[in-house]
Order: C-alpha cells, then structure tokens, then sequence
C-alpha cells in the first residue's frame, strides 16, 4: 500500500489517502451513519479492480471525521481518468453530528487529491436529496463541483421512526389488505446471508427478468461476488419466502449506517397471486425497525417507465413515506483535455444505451426504473 503524508486543510482539519487497509476501513465504516454498501471495500474491489480504488480519511483535531472511497478509470496511453466516489463522501459521524463544515472540508480533500493532485475528473453522487439543495448546493459549487445535466434518480424514504403499528396503519389500503392476505396463507419467511440463498434469489430474479423482459439496471450476480468479499457485519441479507416447497419471492437488501436499502427484489411466476412480496417487505420493515435503523431507502421509481412498481412502493411507505429526487451527480475538473476526454465518453455511452433502450423496446422489453444513483 503506498502511504501517503498527511495533508493540511482548513483549521482543525487534515487528510490522508490510502494510509489504511480493507480491515480498518470496515470497523471505521460501521460508525458512520450515511454508511452504505456502495462504500465498502469489496464493493470498489469487484466493480473496478482492487488496484483501481483509493481511500481518503478527514481528520479533525485528530478525530476520524468523514471517509470516501473513490474508483479509479484511466484511459490508456495519456494521463486522462475519473475518479468515482458513489454515494459518499460519508460525514455522518455519531460523534460529530450533521456538521456541513466536515462535509465541506471531505469534498475540499476529495478535490485536492484527485483533481489538483492527479489531474483526474472528480465525479460524486452525495447522499443528498433535492431538499437539501439550499444548504448544499452552494457548498458543492463554493468547492468546484458542478452539477450533471442528465436526469436525477429517484426513491422513496419510508420514516420508521413510528410504531410498527402506526406504519401498518400508515400503508395503503390495498396494501394492507395484500398483507393481510399473505399472512393468513402460512407462507414460510427464511433469511440469511449464505451463498446458497443468493443462488436461489437469482434463480427467481432470472425467473422475473425472463416474464417481465425488462432490462436490468445492475448485475445481480457481481453483488453475489461483493457478498462473497464482504465481512460478516457488512453482508447483504437475503429473504425468500416460500409457499410449501416452491420460493415465490425473495429480496436483497443491505443495512450499514441509519439506513435500510433495498437492492433486489423478485416474484416468481409462481408468487405472483399469493403476496409474498408484501410479506417480505413488512418483515423487512420489522426487521429494521427492531435493529434501530431510522430509514427505509425503497431504491429506485419511475411512475412512467414502471407505474405498477411505483404504486407498489408508494403504498408500502403510505403516509410514513416521501417520494424524492437525489440531489444529483457533481463533478470537478482542472484539465481541459480531462474534460474533453470524459465529456467525450459521457456522450458516448448515453448514445449507447439509448439505442440499446431502442432495441429492447422494439422487441417488447421493458425498461426498469434505474436503482438509485
């Protein structure tokens, strides 16, 4: 690991860039309370390489204060690339509290490190929502981070700060009579974390992909290889519900910080009358609930593209729930041909994937809500 010195910030603060190993990053990750999957090692580790990651740490007054995990891209041959970090910088630290200067002073480290330093485009996706915007918005663009121009992801964030009772009473009408249903059926609720329950999610996720003919927005099976890579406290948890022998539904979903997120979800051709799913979300609900978790992040809307699974989550949250919009991707830049280079590239890969959009609609497959940001 190439340890690199520690670097001067504003009063108070300092940072340091790959001085820790995936061991420590673990046990620092979990005391953070915007803590999220897209932020551990194993993930960067399956999606760009474990040489292609790097790991900023914020001090201050000598107190770990913020984290980011970056991914690196290069292009080959000239000294052009971007630097990911996707749903961080994390700042939320128990100790700390909400304080916008530490937020502020991680994106300033971020920007010295990789644009300054590295001549890199810096590209983050905060976890932040379009109701922050009057806060952080000038905090972004004071720091020399600019605004992406393609369309937000959203979601819905379902309080569970109420009574489990108050957010079954919260729900949806039908959504409370689907659950009802359910329950009076002597459905069978398993979970765990086990590679052979992952295969058995991704049998009946294939199942809905190939009845739906949708086209899926992430690789369900390189989580299956994050899962494998995580440690223990960190792993994804898998439920399946099953009606005798048969598993009708199943969902993936992941809880490090505040915050629960659902990350897959499927109904076999089986489970389509019998309400599993609506029984898989409540237990997961009661499962949040009872571990303290503040948050359940429902992970990707689009009320055009995918109406029915819109109403489905919508209902679920009911009058506990709140359909927003990410505040968006930010990126810095220093070098003109790093901007030309990686504007390039933007363009080409939106020109891509409309025209696979284009294929797959013209042979009847629909396009699934992308998860968020």
């Amino acid at each position: 690991m190439a340890v690199l010195k520690m670097r001067e910030l504003g009063p108070g603060y300092t940072s340091e860039v790959d001085t820790t190993d995936e061991q420590t990053w673990c046990q620092i990750l979990q005391e953070f309370g915007d803590a999220n999957i897209y932020q551990t090692w194993s993930y960067g580790a399956v999606m760009s390489g474990r040489r292609n990651m790097s790991h900023m740490i914020l001090r201050k007054n000598g107190d770990i204060a913020a984290l980011a995990q970056a991914r690196i891209a290069r292009l080959p041959f000239i000294n052009v690339g971007i630097a990911y970090v996707r749903w961080g910088p994390l700042w939320r630290r128990a100790a700390h509290g909400a304080n916008v200067e530490i937020f502020r002073q991680a994106l300033r480290a971020l920007r010295n490190e990789f644009v300054c330093r590295r001549g890199l485009v810096l590209r983050l996706f905060p976890i932040l929502f379009d109701g922050d915007a009057p806060r952080f918005s000038p905090v972004l663009a004071g720091e020399g981070f600019s605004v992406g121009k393609e369309a937000r992801g959203r979601t819905i964030l379902m309080d569970l700060s109420p009574p489990l009772d108050d957010l079954r009473q919260g729900m949806g009408r039908n959504w409370k009579r689907n659950l009802k249903s359910a329950e009076q059926r002597g459905l069978e609720v398993v979970e765990g974390s086990g590679e052979q329950l992952f295969e058995t999610f991704i049998d009946v996720y294939k199942e809905m992909v190939s009845r739906k003919k949708f086209v899926e927005p992430n690789d369900v099976n390189q989580f299956k290889l994050i899962q494998a890579q995580l440690p223990e406290k960190l792993k994804m948890s898998i439920m399946l519900c099953r009606s005798g022998e048969r598993v009708c539904a199943g969902l993936v979903w992941s809880a490090i910080g505040k915050t629960g997120i659902e990350l897959f979800a499927a109904t076999s051709n089986a489970g389509m009358k019998n309400g599993g799913s609506h029984l898989l979300r409540w237990k997961l609900v009661e499962k949040l609930k009872e571990n303290g978790f503040g948050v359940y992040n429902l992970n990707g809307i689009n009320p055009i593209r995918n109406p029915g699974t819109y109403r489905f989550k919508a209902e679920l949250a009911g009058g506990n729930g709140k359909d927003v919009y990410y505040l968006g991707r930010f990126d810095s830049r220093s070098s003109f041909l790093s901007s030309l280079c990686i504007g390039f590239g933007d363009r080409a890969r939106t020109f891509y994937r409309k025209l696979k959009e284009l294929a797959k609609t013209a042979r009847g497959v629909k396009l699934w809500p992308k998860a968020a940001n």
